[in-house]
């Protein structure tokens, strides 16, 4: 099923304000007492909503296979709260909190036991929940329902700006301990009563925030070294991909994501994934890696797969013919390549690539890696471009004939026999 955008944004601020309550809720039984745990002041607690919007977007193709939806809903959400956290605590220099004092948990951020509560609100919302919501939404009149939503988000953007605000106070502290006495050294702008009683409800909506442990890795891998490791992996896991075809098919394909060079987006994100979430794990076994990375991988190509079809409209690959599919976006055997190429990266590149990037002159580094990144932008924003007028000159007839100069231009550009070469596997969603 898919839902539309009216209904998402829906989905978003009323799974929002449900997590805000069962946060509450939760608060009230441990403490005896009613805590704002929300990270905005209002009645939201975003995390929840991204959870079901995702779930909304990428799921729905598993609702008739209930272990498949369970087991998507722990991987998906679990990811959302893991880069949720690591962006607070990047923003913030702290861990707004702390899932350590529970076995299987992975920095701290993610835990088995919330994995698998966030598998069955997956499984509940996918089943029953979004099904419902829709009923009541159709009883507002659309008009009203969007003054609503932009209402609604609009003042969620606004206490977005204001908590982060009080967050800028909170960095400042050396102490979370110190807080009283540090907030008479914040600026000007901090020093409103709003912005202390902002902190104040933060610090008891997470007593158990703390100081982000500097041994933990990823604060030494800042965005440039996963931009250089996003570029070169991508441009790695082309050839390989490219290798692989003519071995396996004889026929030399391109294999690359964007119109321009031998890049494949997929291998890039993939690979700076693997850094972020199993490097930590490199002095366990290579079972264990490669157990973790065959799970994580064949979800993430799951989520990939189901992200291009929804955005283009297109197919990218299939795997239906190959046994022990899943919708033909995955397969077992490609998720056990997917734990080898964890295995190979964590234990033999990833290590030497990092050493080589340590040794390019910061400067020197620096200018060349913004460089690259407005290339691949653009790269990236002119190939999308061309693969949305590629599908609808396929799928929509109506669509060949514009008055648009830049549609134009991207068709003459890129017309279908071009297309054709840099995409030979690419199918349409009919």
């Amino acid at each position: 099923m898919t839902y539309t955008g009216y209904q998402l944004l829906w989905f978003f601020l009323i799974y929002s304000f449900v997590g805000w309550c069962g946060e509450v809720a939760v608060s009230v039984i441990k403490q005896h007492k009613f805590v704002n745990r929300g990270f905005v002041t209002g009645p939201l607690c975003p995390i929840y909503g991204m959870g079901a919007f995702a779930f909304a977007i990428f799921l729905p193709d598993l609702k008739n296979d209930w272990i498949f939806l369970f087991l998507g809903s722990m991987i998906l959400a679990s990811f959302i709260e893991y880069i949720t956290g690591k962006c607070l605590t990047a923003i913030t220099g702290k861990m707004w909190w702390d899932y350590s004092r529970y076995h299987y948990n992975l920095n701290g951020i993610i835990s088995l036991p919330t994995s698998l509560l966030w598998g069955a609100c997956g499984v509940f919302a996918i089943k029953m929940g979004n099904g419902l919501l829709i009923h009541l939404i159709h009883l507002i009149p659309k008009p009203i329902g969007w003054i609503c939503v932009w209402t609604l988000l609009g003042i969620l953007a606004a206490d977005y700006l204001g908590s982060f605000t009080a967050i800028l106070g909170l960095r400042r502290n050396a102490q979370i301990d110190n807080i009283k006495e540090e907030l008479s050294k914040t600026s000007r702008l901090l020093e409103n009563a709003l912005t202390r009683q902002i902190q104040r409800r933060m610090m008891k909506a997470f007593p158990e925030v703390r100081e982000k442990d500097a041994s933990v890795f990823g604060s030494k891998c800042g965005i440039y070294k996963l931009f250089l490791i996003f570029l070169i992996s991508s441009f790695l896991g082309d050839i390989v991909e490219t290798i692989f075809m003519l071995a396996t098919t004889g026929k030399l394909v391109c294999r690359s994501s964007v119109v321009y060079g031998q890049f494949s987006i997929v291998w890039g994100l993939a690979c700076v994934l693997a850094t972020i979430f199993l490097y930590q794990f490199r002095e366990k076994s290579d079972r264990y890696v490669f157990l973790w990375g065959t799970v994580l991988g064949g979800a993430y190509e799951y989520v990939c797969s189901v992200f291009t079809e929804v955005v283009f409209g297109a197919v990218f690959w299939n795997y239906s013919k190959l046994p022990f599919n899943l919708g033909g976006r995955i397969n077992l055997l490609f998720c056990f390549f997917w734990g080898i190429a964890s295995v190979a990266w964590i234990k033999g590149v990833y290590p030497r690539l990092s050493d080589l990037i340590d040794r390019i002159p910061k400067k020197a580094g620096h200018i060349c890696a913004w460089l690259l990144a407005v290339f691949m932008i653009v790269n990236m924003v002119i190939s999308s471009a061309a693969v949305i007028r590629y599908t609808a000159r396929n799928c929509e007839p109506t669509a060949v004939d514009t008055d648009n100069k830049i549609v134009q231009l991207i068709d003459e550009r890129f017309p279908d026999e071009r297309m054709v070469k840099r995409y030979p596997y690419m199918r349409f969603r009919r």
